[in-house]
């Protein structure tokens, strides 16, 4: 089978299957969520690895996908913040032991050490908003009854649509016009027209998303095309700066995809790269907006 021919199967399959979670939520979206945050934060320790510096992958690992979990057990953020400052303190606690008594001078400890930390808050810290943002509806009272998983599924929709058609969009645009680069330095394909291509997209995205779950959040003002035209804009430039950071770390570590997890499309790091920036972004910019309502 073609690259094209793989990247197409495994979209065919993923796109309905992440849809399918996100419309349950729960622990059907947190399980799996955690696994590919634990995943993901596996494969950022091998880009940062190197002979003189070894971060302990399966402590970063756990800690990662234990802010998803602590996210669907305590889906409100108020809740949750204490137990995650708490999984990150006996986290850092617990790597400093072992840099302590497994590494001495001369191993890079410190290192090691800051690595580690770095890899379970880049990516569990963000992902762990999912569960928060779908369990939004339910604790702001934006939604009641039988339209609570389908206000749910909208909430985590709209940095996920965002960033698909934002980055569907820059990828179509830049491949037809794009000339200038964005970034050669770190990633030598993105350009000036796609990156705006993406914005625009992402925008437009983000007023149909507001039209189709408006029905489905009574409670929530939205505040209109203009309100939600600059939020979808806001996400798509997110998107873009958490592709940027990701190529930067393959960059240094001089590989082009963090995995082979998905074929045609790289490891979970390539598929969720965008959303480590959108997903939080786009939590406190609904609950800004239920506050302003």
């Amino acid at each position: 089978m073609s690259e094209l021919g793989r990247r197409v199967a495994v979209a065919a399959i993923g796109i309905p299957t992440v849809l399918g979670l996100v419309y349950l939520g729960g622990w059907f979206l947190a399980f799996p969520l955690a696994a590919l945050s634990g995943w993901a934060a596996h494969e950022c320790y091998r880009l940062g690895r190197r002979p003189d510096l070894l971060p302990w992958a399966l402590l970063g690992s756990a800690t990662a996908a234990g802010f998803v979990l602590l996210a669907a057990w305590r889906p409100v953020f108020s809740d949750f913040a204490p137990w995650a400052l708490t999984l990150l303190g006996v986290s850092t606690g617990v790597t400093l032991l072992v840099a302590t008594f497994l590494r001495g001078p001369g191993q890079n400890a410190l290192g090691a050490t800051a690595l580690t930390v770095f890899g379970a808050l880049y990516i569990g810290f963000p992902l762990s908003f999912a569960p928060l943002l779908h369990a939004l509806p339910r604790v702001e009272g934006w939604a009641h009854g039988e339209s609570l998983a389908w206000a749910g599924f909208f909430m985590v929709a709209l940095p996920l649509v965002t960033t698909w058609v934002g980055d569907a969009a820059a990828f179509f645009a830049g491949t037809a016009w794009g000339k200038k680069k964005l970034a050669p330095n770190i990633s030598p394909n993105k350009s000036w027209v796609g990156f705006w291509a993406g914005v625009m997209g992402a925008s437009a995205a983000a007023v149909v998303w507001a039209l189709v779950a408006q029905s489905r959040l009574p409670g929530l003002d939205l505040g209109g095309v203009p309100v939600m035209a600059g939020l979808g804009a806001l996400l798509g430039i997110a998107g873009v700066a958490g592709d940027l950071v990701e190529s930067l770390l393959k960059r240094e570590a001089e590989v082009k995809d963090s995995g082979t997890l998905f074929p045609g499309h790289g490891g979970a790091l390539d598929r969720i790269d965008s959303l480590l920036f959108a997903l939080p972004l786009a939590y406190c910019a609904l609950v800004l907006l239920g506050a302003a309502g």
